[in-house]
């Protein structure tokens, strides 16, 4: 019978978070069970061996040397490895236009419901973090300030830029769209955490309010 993963690693990552966990516990969770011949414990502590001895080019090989790993799991460990590179490309990257926020934001231009982002920039316009604010319908998202800067509050953020995408591909913004970037600059020109720039995306194009002067100061 197959080695299960203990049930209290999973209880641990759900009340304190992926974060709380190590290397090896993620790999547990990610494999769920071990084999005959290697517990989930042990296969995951050679995995990750050998993942902290590999280049990115050499991973999945050198994972299917491990004895108890197939092509599968070899499969599913470098899948979570690039889902969370992507997923986290955008720390620290530099935003000097809204060009630079694009590729940061554009797996979301396919969705088939508007996504409200808010991007927080610590004083280096570096990126802090990328957050799902609202999700609305296909052509609409409502949006609250509160939901927008108790975060940035948090970070310490030093400036924000908004943005989300339209279905419709049509990215000239709504007259909704111009109002709720107007209150939002109201309530961070209170705050004092700087609105940036607000951009509405789509798979092939975007429009900036900064661009386009419609930030009024």
């Amino acid at each position: 019978m197959e080695n299960k993963i203990k049930p209290n690693v999973r209880e641990l990552a759900l009340k304190h978070g992926l974060s709380f966990l190590t290397d090896q516990e993620l790999i547990m969770v990610i494999l769920g069970t071990g084999t005959k011949q290697f517990p989930v414990d042990i296969l995951s502590e050679k995995i990750t061996h050998a993942l902290n001895s590999s280049n990115w080019e050499n991973t999945i090989e050198n994972l299917m040397h491990i004895k108890g790993v197939g092509r599968s799991k070899a499969l599913a460990i470098a899948c979570a490895l690039e889902l969370g590179k992507r997923r986290n490309s955008h720390k620290d990257a530099k935003i000097r236009s809204a060009r630079d926020i694009l590729p940061f934001v554009k797996n979301y231009s396919i969705q088939q419901k508007e996504h409200f982002l808010c991007i927080t920039l610590n004083g280096s316009h570096e990126i802090i973090q990328i957050r799902i604010v609202s999700i609305g319908t296909i052509n609409r998202t409502i949006v609250h300030p509160r939901e927008i800067f108790s975060e940035a509050l948090m970070e310490n953020a030093a400036a924000i830029i908004v943005c989300h995408n339209h279905p419709s591909g049509n990215c000239e913004p709504s007259e909704q769209d111009i109002e709720t970037t107007k209150i939002i600059k109201c309530s961070a020109d209170i705050l004092g955490i700087p609105l940036l720039d607000h951009i509405i995306f789509s798979e092939n194009n975007y429009f900036s309010f900064v661009e386009n002067k419609l930030l009024c100061s």
